[in-house]
Parts: C-alpha cells; sequence; structure tokens
C-alpha cells in the first residue's frame, strides 16, 4: 500500500470501540445469567474472535456490526466445544479465556496464528495450574496449542511479577470459579477494565492499591454496556495531528480510564496542544471527547509505573519522538518483546528505514530528534496492527511515499483506519 505526504488534517472522528471492553463484554455476557447488550462494539479480527469462541461453547450471540446481543445463561451452561477454539491473532481472547476454561468442567483446545504460536502463556498457565486446573501445550504449557481440563479450583495469593491485565484478569476470572479467596498483587496497577466490568455484571471486589481480591462463587448478571472510543486507537490521531502542519482534529467518546490514558501524559510531557472535555456522567468508563492542534515537540522520558499505562502506544510515540526536540528515553519496557512482534526491534528498525536515529536497548529505546523523515522506501507492518498504524502516520510527515506491506493487520483492532486518515485529510 503507498501512503504519502499531506499538507494538514481537518475534523472529527468517533473512534472505534475500546479493544479490551469489547473483549470482556462479550466473555462476561456469556457467563453471565440473563442478557448482555453491547453498544459501541469493536468489530476487528480479535473481537469477532472472542465471539466466535463462545459461540463453540454454545452461547448464542448476535452481532450486527457494532451492537452485540450476548444470552448468557451462566457458568455452568457453557458446554465443551467440540471444535478448536481459535483466537487468530489475539493475545486477549486466548489469556482471559484460558482464567474461564480453568474452572469448567471439561476439555478443550486453544491455539490462533503464528504470532499467538510464539508469545509466551506460563504467565498465565503457572498460577492457574496452582489453582487446580490441569493445562498441558507446548514447552510445559508455555506455547499454544494448549489442553484444558478445568474445574475443582482453589482460590491462591498470586504475586506477579509483572503489571500484566491479562494474567490479573485470567486470575479473577479463575477465581470466580474457584473456592476461597483469590488475590492477584502487581508490581504496578495494571488496567483495570476487569474490574470495572466485573462489578457492572454484579461481581463483589475488593481492591487496594496493587492488589485485587474476589471471593469464589459469585454470579454474573447481564447487563448493558457501552464500549468508549479505544484510547489506543485514538493515539495514532493524536500524534498525527500533533506532527502534521496546521492541524486540528477532535476525536469523540474516547475512553479516559485513569489505567489507559499514559499516551495523554506522555504528549503533556511532550508539549502537545490538547484538550479534554469529559462527558461521561457516573459511567463505568469515563469518556470524553479529545480536541488536539499541531505544536512543536520536545523530548522527554518514558519510564517506570507509566509504562503499564501506554505499553500498547510506545510504537507511534516512538515516531512522535522523532520529531521532538532533543532525545527521548524510553524504557521499563522489555514487555515490548513479546508482543505480536519484538516491538523493540521492529519500531526501531522500520523507522530507522525512514531515516530515523533510534538506538534499542534491552528494555526500550533512544530516539534522537529531530530528524527528517525521508522516505522513498518499503517498510512493513511485520503482520502486527500498531506498527501498521504507526507507518501509516509515518507515511503523512515522510518526505517521498513510502510502500506499506501487510497493511491488512490494522483490521485487527481498527479496520477503518486507513479511511479515517483520507477523511481527515479531505476535509483540510
Amino acid at each position: 500500500m503507498k501512503r504519502k505526504k499531506i499538507s494538514s488534517l481537518k475534523g472529527e472522528l468517533h473512534i472505534p470501540g475500546d479493544k479490551s471492553i469489547s473483549h470482556r463484554s462479550v466473555m462476561f455476557g456469556s457467563i453471565a445469567e440473563g442478557t448482555t447488550v453491547i453498544k459501541n462494539f469493536l468489530p476487528g479480527a480479535d473481537c469477532l474472535s472472542t465471539i466466535d469462541c463462545f459461540k463453540k461453547m454454545g452461547v448464542e450471540i448476535k452481532q450486527e456490526n457494532s451492537d452485540v446481543t450476548v444470552y448468557g445463561k451462566g457458568l455452568d451452561h457453557l458446554t465443551e466445544p467440540k471444535e478448536l477454539l481459535d483466537v487468530g491473532n489475539s493475545g486477549t481472547t486466548i489469556r482471559l479465556m484460558l482464567g474461564i476454561l480453568a474452572g469448567r468442567p471439561f476439555h478443550s483446545i486453544t491455539a490462533g496464528d503464528e504470532s499467538i504460536a510464539k508469545r509466551p502463556m506460563k504467565r498465565v498457565t503457572d498460577p492457574l495450574r496452582k489453582m487446580g486446573a490441569k493445562i498441558d501445550g507446548r514447552s510445559g504449557g508455555e506455547y499454544t496449542p494448549l489442553a484444558v481440563r478445568g474445574g475443582h479450583l482453589t482460590g491462591i495469593d498470586f504475586q506477579s511479577p509483572i503489571a500484566s491485565a491479562q494474567i490479573k484478569s485470567a486470575i479473577l476470572l479463575a477465581g470466580i470459579q474457584a473456592n476461597g479467596t483469590t488475590t492477584v498483587t502487581e508490581p504496578h496497577k495494571s488496567r483495570d477494565h476487569t474490574e470495572r466490568m466485573l462489578s457492572m455484571f454484579g461481581v463483589k471486589l475488593e481492591e487496594d492499591k496493587t492488589s485485587v481480591s474476589i471471593v469464589g462463587g459469585q454470579t454474573l448478571k447481564g447487563t448493558d454496556v457501552f464500549v468508549p472510543g479505544d484510547i489506543s486507537s485514538a493515539a495514532f490521531f493524536l500524534a498525527a495531528a500533533s506532527l502534521v502542519p496546521n492541524s486540528e482534529v477532535v476525536l469523540k467518546n474516547v475512553g479516559l480510564n485513569p489505567t489507559r490514558t499514559g499516551i495523554l501524559d506522555a504528549l503533556r510531557k511532550m508539549g502537545a496542544h490538547l484538550k479534554i472535555d469529559r462527558k461521561d456522567h457516573g459511567s463505568a468508563e469515563p469518556y470524553g471527547d479529545l480536541t488536539v492542534k499541531n505544536t512543536t515537540l520536545k523530548a522527554t522520558e518514558i519510564s517506570g509505573d507509566l509504562i503499564p499505562r501506554l505499553i500498547d502506544e510506545i510504537p507511534i510515540i516512538a515516531l512522535l519522538a522523532t520529531q521532538a526536540e532533543g532525545t527521548t528515553v524510553i524504557k521499563d519496557a522489555a514487555e515490548l518483546k513479546v508482543k505480536e512482534t519484538n516491538r523493540i526491534d521492529t519500531v526501531a528498525s522500520e523507522l530507522t528505514k525512514l531515516g530515523a536515529r533510534i538506538e534499542p536497548t534491552e528494555d526500550g529505546m533512544k530516539i534522537h530528534g529531530k530528524t527528517p523523515l525521508l522516505g522513498g522506501v518499503s517498510v512493513s507492518s511485520h503482520h502486527d496492527h500498531r506498527i501498521g498504524m504507526m507507518l501509516g502516520i509515518a507515511a503523512l510527515i515522510c518526505e517521498k511515499p513510502i510502500d506499506i506491506s501487510h497493511p491488512e493487520a490494522v483490521k485487527v483492532s481498527y479496520p477503518t483506519f486507513f479511511d479515517h486518515i483520507d477523511k481527515l485529510a479531505e476535509k483540510a
């Protein structure tokens, strides 16, 4: 796909629904008693994989674009799947679903694409085994395919070595089905969509600064869910409007969950021109409109407890840093190595092709700015949606057009991404 430089971006966008919340709304609706109605669901490939998996376990789910209705009958009505539970490219689907499968008294096998086959699973399967689940897989349960025979779980007190919403969520979903109390403690607080949504579905939790506890045997009750726009998707247009001259863009109804707004903190540190208009009125997930204008950026450091709040946005932050005055340092982000790609190496290599000066490190990177991006080359998403979108934004400021291979990767989380770029460029 050929993409080229543009003069400005103008207008407003309705960002597609949050991927993390879309996944959870289908999962929790599927194990709840009663009907769950989901509005602004993200119909991306990852979330459709979640729907497919729960349909294979006997749940009736009707989907029409961004409207989804889940006819839940409770955990005990999930049935043993006759087919492989194929999660496609979705790490969220497989890791959270393992927590549900761990407590179900039947056999299931789950796997995904080539990317999923390389992603570590013992971080989830080990604590689930400690709770009593029987899980087998390649390299002792490190890699897919994974076979699960669940049931008869006992609550645990788990000290997670990393801040990970996927690990925390999987253990809490197993904890609902376990005898006793299950507690997860993290080094930093990870995104809390699971805790917020479990409360929406009637589950009681106890939360401390970095800990959350759940008592087993509770029942989820179906409810209505509005999914705000995905701030991880919005981040690419926040960056685009910051970088492209004479730009002003309004992003409507974007999620403002404080465990996810690290990108807004990073933009402020870099001097971005950003306005936030909160619109939620007591909803479980806060949201609002974001207005961003082009401005001069400065280098900063991204590290520590900010990292879990913007881990998915680091590729686009790296692009922003190439156009900031000074050297930006990103560290404490070794988790980037086990995403859809090794995002440390992939971001560095692809942006270097465009003319950026980036030094990858063991846990992040150093980006030297301000550096002109020349373009005129072929680059690749490496089948990683975040890399594909980052390159789509980079093309807007490259001196010469670039050719992006495997652009279809963006469909995982933002099927209309390139259309939205063109829409804003037309209005300029």
